[in-house]
């Protein structure tokens, strides 16, 4: 950033209506030449956001700077509009800067040394023809693989229009998952998926007698995103595909299976059916408490409890009122392992 725009984006941030000489030249991490910040100095004496107090006198250098000014805020604010119409006349015509307007001028001059780059990356090649993953968009645009996901790249895309034109992949976690081959001969592929890596652990080692083609790690609600990666971690041709989810019971974990639902739904014209065998020898214990602060989902529970009969409905009722839950856990691996393998999965 040139020392001007420096200036500029301190001023906006800067709390008092006066400031001093010095302090104007502290606020440099690389120090500019003397004429250079003199220059700015000036510049900014011209356009009357800088106006020296006369008490305070001017140096006697060649060129003279004042050792205090007066901030004139407002035609910092107007400067910018001004700087900014000019840029929209200059830039890619689908650069969008009219947020700017009413965003501070410090946000302005943070943007627009990325601007100015995605400007000359769009005038060169136009706007892409094929999806890039987000770290490889990232450094065509600005040079940076991380701009886009850690250095709030995205937010600026969006502020200026193009997040949805520039055909960026999300780079996701890898679906974690283990691979049944017994089960890939079956003409319907079945999934089970589990949330906690205590259940997936115990699952593990009876996934070979199981009729289910993969054991899936949900991680909550990583697995909501992951599980769109799986045709290709798993490219079977002509696959169809049966999903089973099983969770904890209580408010949080029937919100991720209601989203993950949604997802393979989407994704694959597949529900993911509650693995009912599991939960229901969960009802058949008694809760415990400790989830008296998790959310309501409304649609969630009931779309979950359209799974279960009436009793087994008074149950999870029951214990979600009263700030409790069933967590997976409370099925030791043995009866784990002989639920999974001795049930017959039909949907």
């Amino acid at each position: 950033m040139d020392p001007i725009s420096q200036i500029r984006t301190y001023l906006q941030s800067y709390k008092k209506s006066k400031v001093s000489l010095s302090d104007l030249e502290d606020i440099f991490q690389v120090q500019p030449t003397e004429e250079q910040f003199a220059d700015a100095i000036l510049e900014l004496e011209a356009a009357g956001i800088l106006q020296m107090v006369q008490s305070s006198g001017r140096t006697r250098k060649q060129l003279s700077l004042a050792y205090q000014y007066n901030v004139q805020k407002n035609r910092l604010i107007q400067d910018t509009h001004k700087e900014i119409h000019r840029a929209r006349l200059q830039l890619y015509p689908l650069i969008n800067l009219d947020a700017y307007y009413s965003l501070k001028s410090s946000i302005w001059e943070e943007d627009k040394p990325y601007i100015e780059q995605i400007d000359a990356y769009l005038k060169k090649n136009m706007l892409p023809s094929t999806p890039a993953p987000e770290p490889e968009r990232s450094f065509e645009l600005v040079a940076d693989e991380k701009w886009i996901t850690e250095k709030h790249g995205k937010e600026l895309l969006i502020r200026i229009g193009l997040w949805d034109k520039l055909l960026i992949l999300p780079v996701d976690d890898p679906l974690m998952f283990a691979v049944n081959p017994y089960g890939l001969t079956n003409a319907v592929h079945k999934h089970l998926i589990v949330e906690n890596k205590t259940t997936y652990q115990a699952l593990l080692q009876v996934l070979p007698d199981a009729p289910f083609a993969t054991l899936i790690f949900g991680g909550g609600y990583r697995v909501t995103k992951s599980i769109e990666l799986l045709p290709l971690q798993l490219p079977l041709r002509d696959a169809s595909h049966e999903f089973y989810y099983f969770g904890d019971i209580d408010k949080e974990g029937i919100s991720i299976w209601h989203l993950f639902n949604e997802r393979v739904l989407d994704l694959f014209g597949s529900p993911a059916q509650p693995a009912l065998p599991f939960y229901r020898a969960c009802l058949s214990r008694d809760f415990t408490y400790g989830k008296e602060n998790q959310r309501d989902n409304e649609q969630a529970l009931q779309a979950f409890m359209s799974h279960f009969t009436e009793d087994e409905q008074m149950k999870i009722n029951r214990c979600l009122k009263a700030g409790g839950y069933f967590p997976q856990e409370i099925l030791p691996t043995y009866e784990l392992c002989t639920i999974w393998r001795h049930t017959a999965w039909i949907t």
